[in-house]
């Protein structure tokens, strides 16, 4: 066989390699979540889990209702079908936790 015949199955191989990075690393990643009162919890979760669920193991360790509170990665706030690899989180990566507030100040 030439080079040029071994070469696209090479190829081919980086290639389905590649698109298995793209389809979601199922390696798991350390996730600390901090709350404004600077409590700490430490979760490690796949990178293709939705948070919806550490947002409700956050909320019933706690013991808070997950309705109440609100979960915010880099100033934005996570949506429950948001995953680790969609938000592009690292490795020991931090989310903060505030508690909504309703209503306001009428004068």
């Amino acid at each position: 066989m030439s080079e040029e015949q071994q070469v696209p199955f090479t190829s081919q191989q980086d290639m389905n390699q590649q698109d298995d990075t793209k389809t979601g690393d199922p390696e798991t990643i350390n996730v600390k979540v901090v709350s404004s009162s600077g409590d700490e919890v430490f979760f490690k979760i796949k990178r293709t889990t939705q948070l919806r669920k550490l947002l409700g193991a956050y909320a019933n360790k706690v013991g808070k209702d997950v309705n109440t509170i609100r979960f915010l990665y880099d100033g934005t706030r996570i949506s429950e079908t948001d995953t680790p690899h969609s938000l592009e989180m690292e490795d020991n990566d931090t989310i903060d936790v505030m508690v909504e507030q309703v209503g306001g100040y009428s004068s």
